[in-house]
């Protein structure tokens, strides 16, 4: 009966995790995600990233900093050392950021967008999803010894595949060696963060959720005007990078403010969590309606309308069970 609570929440994970990072942000539109290799590699990639980022987490019983360290790690594991997308200037999806921020063999402002971008909405937010859907089990281990080696080895299976077999690209040895460093990095920044603490709490409640939506949906809008408006004008590089590096860490300080120092509840990490997501779901018809886009775009409106209610739905079960919670409390 354990293993059976166990595995909704992995099931979960393992495909809410490639479903916003690929197929809501428009990157493997349904023609794509949806072809059977796609249903291979995917979810074994991005959902095995997750489910061990989660596990480590609740291991170690750390908080989101380690979460956030994990899945920055996690993205220079899958576009620097599988894909090789950090070094390659030809990669398909790199547009001018193949040579804007280019130098010694590394696409610089690519790498960093996407590192960000990985911990954020290919780790965290599914991560956080998850654990709002199944809120009585956030604390506890989904995987035992054999399934933390088993999401292992299918993740190490998938970068190999993906090495090998994506492109014939072979990047640069120091570089690519730097990478490896640093994602042991911040493996080790993870592990040795401060353990999960309560907080302090501050005596006046935290803002209400609607502003947790708009500062989730305005860091989205703001991380793409950097990383794709900045080197459009162009503006120079080092501006670039240091709004880039500057973005997370303006987000951290505003919800440590507004959340009132651990304050805030499931609603408002739902609010922060919606907002970001909220920015592709009104970008998915537009990129339906892309014509200068070559692949297969069909569907993308129903990916957004399905995230929405996905969305929607988890909005109400959080605010009816805080209804309950608030209710027993009183009682």
């Amino acid at each position: 009966m354990k293993s059976k609570r166990r595995i909704w929440p992995v099931l979960v994970l393992f495909f809410l995790a490639p479903a916003i990072a690929e197929l809501l942000s428009g990157s493997a539109p349904p023609a794509e995600f949806f072809h059977p290799l796609g249903l291979l590699v995917l979810p074994a990639l991005y959902g095995s990233g997750a489910i061990l980022v989660r596990e480590l987490r609740v291991c170690w019983r750390k908080g989101w900093p380690t979460v956030l360290a994990l899945g920055a790690a996690y993205g220079i594991v899958e576009e620097g050392l599988m894909v090789k997308s950090f070094f390659d200037p030809h990669w398909e999806d790199l547009g001018l950021l193949g040579s804007y921020g280019r130098w010694g063999g590394v696409n610089w402002v690519w790498s960093l967008e996407l590192t960000i971008y990985h911990a954020a909405f290919s780790i965290a937010i599914p991560i956080l999803l998850t654990e709002l859907l199944f809120p009585d089990r956030r604390d506890e281990r989904w995987l035992g010894r054999r399934g933390m080696i088993g999401f292992s080895l299918l993740l190490l299976a998938d970068v190999l595949f993906g090495f090998l077999a994506l492109t014939s690209y072979r990047p640069p040895l120091v570089p690519y060696l730097l990478a490896v460093a640093a994602t042991l990095g911040l493996f080790s920044v993870a592990r040795w963060l401060p353990v999960k603490t309560g907080g302090r709490r501050h005596p006046s409640p935290p803002p209400r959720p609607l502003w947790f939506v708009g500062l989730g949906f305005v860091a989205t809008l703001a991380f793409f005007i950097i990383f794709w408006g900045f080197p459009a004008i162009p503006l120079p590089v080092p501006i670039t990078v240091l709004a880039g590096v500057m973005l997370p860490a303006v987000v951290i300080w505003a919800v440590l403010r507004m959340s009132r120092d651990s304050a805030w509840n499931d609603r408002h990490r739902l609010g922060l969590a919606g907002g970001a997501l909220m920015f592709f779901v009104l970008l998915a018809p537009l990129q339906e309606l892309d014509a200068e886009r070559v692949d297969n775009t069909s569907g993308m409106t129903l990916v957004g309308l399905a995230m929405l209610m996905f969305l929607a739905g988890l909005w109400w079960w959080v605010r009816r069970r805080s209804g309950e919670e608030t209710a027993d409390a009183v009682q």
